[in-house]
């Protein structure tokens, strides 16, 4: 195939993209309509792929040229796919490939806050995570479990970060998500209540019926350490919290964003 690029040495022309560029530089701010993001591993390429997102280059192990990668390369016949031993590749990226196999990908453009929850019912708002791991199953659980939609505030992490990404097995592509650009105010001028996730005097439980009656909801979500900010709790609609056992207090995010998606979310 005319577009395999054997590694000789960690020099070769393009493939800096998946060596030398931050996280920062690959979204580059300052043009976005070049900005690129790193899908790991093929099933997460497929799906990203089969959501339309478009491929800039291929890197993978010798090996997974007529194995693993096979299919992907051959819907992909127009992008130079790089390839070299395990160790070779290793050196290249800093990081032994999961699956032996990256894309880099161009990064979409925002949609806009009101496009993204025209028909949505429940939507997770994420607020200061940062994280990549926990981004990443929050996502999971949000597409797995009744949300129609992710917002994230601006001091939250990137979801398409290379782990944040495969941590989320791909649901970041097939659940829509934006940034939130403005208060929670918004929220509720799109008919959304919104519902604080923390732990109050006021806090009603999470399996009261005057939540799951109302038509549209959104779950925020706090920071990994702190929580919820005091400002955000006392604008939200509800506060919620999760009747624990044990003395326990609190959950981790991820694993709090699970419980709530489930009981909240709409999977009809």
């Amino acid at each position: 195939m005319s577009n395999i690029c054997h590694i000789t040495d960690l020099t070769t022309p393009g493939v800096e993209v998946f060596a030398s560029l931050t996280e920062a530089q690959l979204r580059n701010r300052l043009d976005p309509a070049n900005a690129i993001f790193i899908a790991e591993s093929p099933k997460v390429i497929r799906v990203a792929l089969d959501a339309g997102y478009t491929p800039v280059a291929l890197l993978c192990e010798e090996r997974h040229i007529a194995g693993d990668a096979a299919d992907i390369i051959a819907r992909c016949p127009d992008i130079p796919v790089f390839t070299g031993s395990r160790e070779m590749l290793a050196g290249l990226t800093g990081y032994t490939l999961t699956r032996g196999v990256l894309c880099a990908m161009r990064r979409p453009q925002p949609a806009a806050v009101a496009d993204i929850l025209a028909d949505a019912r429940r939507v997770a708002v994420i607020d200061g995570v940062v994280d990549t791991t926990n981004i990443g199953a929050i996502f999971r659980s949000a597409a797995a479990l009744g949300m129609d939609a992710v917002l994230l505030t601006p001091t939250s992490c990137d979801p398409l970060n290379r782990r944040a990404v495969r941590v989320s097995m791909g649901t970041v592509f097939q659940i829509p998500w934006t940034w939130l650009d403005g208060g929670y105010d918004m929220l509720n001028a799109l008919g959304f209540k919104t519902v604080a996730m923390a732990l109050r005097n006021n806090s009603v439980p999470l399996d009261s019926p005057v939540l799951s009656r109302e038509p549209r909801l959104a779950i925020v979500l706090g920071t990994e350490g702190d929580g919820l900010a005091d400002g955000a709790i006392k604008d939200a609609d509800y506060v919620v919290t999760i009747p624990m056992c044990h003395g326990v207090d609190s959950l981790n995010v991820a694993a709090a964003s699970a419980v709530a998606f489930y009981q909240l979310g709409v999977r009809s």
